[in-house]
């Protein structure tokens, strides 16, 4: 046991053991069901799938690749790992109902991304004040303490993509061993498997290959190159393959058009037709709008959760002084990648939640430099003031800033808590009047299906007309109208004559569907 005499050693198990614990409270404890759309749909299709149901859809939550009926194959817009890591908790379990089942592997990789974040302020501070810093902060998160219950791509993103770039950084200093360029390709398909944007995780890959300043050869790239790509290609080729067996194309089949989204409700159209000509219709108005409300907002999450708020410019210190260390060079990179994919591009999804979705990946490569940083700060204001005690200052500043990150994830926590009340008293009502295996067009047509198992469609940002087709289409038989749920061109005085008002529900009204439209 001379292993344990290690304080290194010692240090590190603590530190895990710790982060088990809260780990598990952070998810378990705090998150008993979905809170919104994206958990609703990942907990969904995981107990579909848990169930022998397979990778389906009872329900649309948009139109996106409009599949002919119901049930339909699912993940047609997201990616599915999130959803096969909770139906691997409640499968292993043997829990298919249960929320907390789903919850066991999200709480082991939110552990694990802990250790990642412990691992860089080792790496990158060299001593066990920065290792317990990055993983600290890392594992209480700031704004993202909330999330890492939800059956979402939080936690899964958090540490297959922080550890992508990790093996990307060693296999930069490492070049003559390839396990890690096997790891990162692995990695990356991981990630392009929890998240469409993951994909950039293979080309940061290949431009860290390919980088003009390494000191390689163009030989000494190829077999890297080789290694890495086959590693992704070992991840994603199943997904690919089904892809194509169920919607004719390798990738989902309306990603590329949220580019030209003039709103974020664009995601709602039917059909589900968005094209350049309509974007730039009134010249370039739509372009410069657009991408300065997507700058603004996302130089908010850069600073408030990327940054903990105050340790923004001292993240950037630390990555400024470390700018020329290779280890660091994929991280930068994707930084700067996925900044730019989801202010520049991907506008109004990116915005809306793409960049903090994709950030959790760099949530311990930002605490590790914002700690370094820190120490950097200290050392160019102790220059000036001569009567400064650097460790001193460096352990009080360390302390202070973990104290603002605990309370930034305590204020999330507190106002992000999601406990299980039973189904909403809207929803029971509903329920209850509708006949069985009826169809409902609602707002949340994922969150109805996990209270009430019912099929259904989401209310299309279009005009009332094209609830009529849409009905005919999935056997859609009422429409349920929440107050301040409904997209613009519903929003009607006087409701059109296909529409039956049959009962409200404080300022909720449901209607039946006239013209014969079949409810089952």
């Amino acid at each position: 046991m001379q292993f344990l005499k290690d304080k290194r050693y010692r240090s590190g198990l603590l530190f895990a053991l710790v982060s088990l614990l809260v780990a598990f409270v952070l998810t378990i404890g705090v998150i008993q069901r979905p809170g919104y759309t994206d958990a609703f749909y990942h907990f969904n299709a995981a107990q579909r799938l848990v169930n022998g149901q397979g990778l389906t859809d009872a329900y649309l939550w948009n139109y996106i690749g409009l599949p002919e009926t119901l049930p339909a194959p699912s993940h047609l817009y997201w990616m599915p790992l999130s959803s096969l890591i909770a139906a691997a908790g409640m499968w292993l379990l043997n829990a298919p109902a249960a929320y907390w089942a789903a919850q066991i592997p999200l709480a082991l990789l939110l552990a694990a991304t802990a250790g990642l974040g412990y691992q860089l302020g080792w790496r990158l501070g060299q001593t066990r004040r920065h290792a317990w810093l990055t993983g600290l902060m890392t594992l209480t998160g700031g704004f993202f303490a909330r999330f890492w219950g939800a059956t979402d791509t939080f936690a899964p993103y958090a540490f297959i993509g922080a550890a992508c770039l990790f093996m990307l950084g060693m296999a930069q200093e490492r070049k003559s061993s390839l396990n890690y360029w096997l790891l990162a390709g692995v990695f990356a398909g991981l990630g392009h498997l929890t998240r469409n944007d993951g994909l950039l995780l293979l080309f940061i890959g290949w431009l860290v290959i390919f980088w003009p300043c390494a000191r390689w050869g163009w030989r000494g790239r190829l077999l890297p190159l080789i290694i890495f790509t086959f590693g992704y290609f070992l991840i994603m080729s199943p997904w690919f393959l089904r892809m194509i067996h169920v919607s004719g194309t390798p990738l989902p089949v309306g990603g590329m058009q949220s580019i030209w989204f003039t709103s974020y409700d664009d995601l709602f159209r039917y059909p589900p037709i968005v094209t350049p000509d309509e974007f730039f219709a009134d010249g370039i108005s739509a372009l410069l709008t657009s991408r300065w409300e997507a700058l603004t907002n996302n130089l908010g999450t850069f600073i408030a959760v990327e940054g903990f708020v105050v340790m923004t410019p001292l993240m950037l210190i630390g990555l400024w002084r470390r700018r020329n260390q290779p280890f660091l060079r994929g991280f930068a990179l994707y930084a700067l990648a996925v900044h730019i994919a989801m202010t520049f591009v991907f506008a109004y999804p990116g915005y809306r939640g793409g960049l903090f979705h994709a950030a959790a990946a760099l949530l311990p490569w930002w605490a590790a430099l914002g700690v370094v940083g820190l120490d950097d700060a200290i050392a160019i204001v102790a220059k000036r003031r001569r009567h400064w005690h650097i460790p001193t200052a460096q352990r009080v500043f360390s302390l202070g800033l973990l104290l603002i990150v605990f309370g930034l994830s305590w204020l999330a926590l507190s106002n992000g808590r999601v406990v299980d009340s039973g189904v909403p008293a809207l929803y029971a009502a509903v329920d209850a009047v509708l006949p069985p295996d009826a169809r409902l067009m609602i707002n949340d047509p994922a969150q109805f299906y996990y209270f009430t198992k019912r099929m259904g469609v989401v209310l299309p940002n279009e005009s009332p007309e094209a609830i009529l087709e849409i009905a005919r289409r999935y056997h859609v038989g009422y429409v349920l109208l929440e107050d301040g749920g409904i997209p613009l061109p519903l929003q009607f005085e006087t409701p059109p004559d296909f529409l039956k008002l049959i009962a409200e529900y404080n300022g909720a009204k449901l209607y039946a569907i006239q013209q014969n439209i079949s409810s089952n």
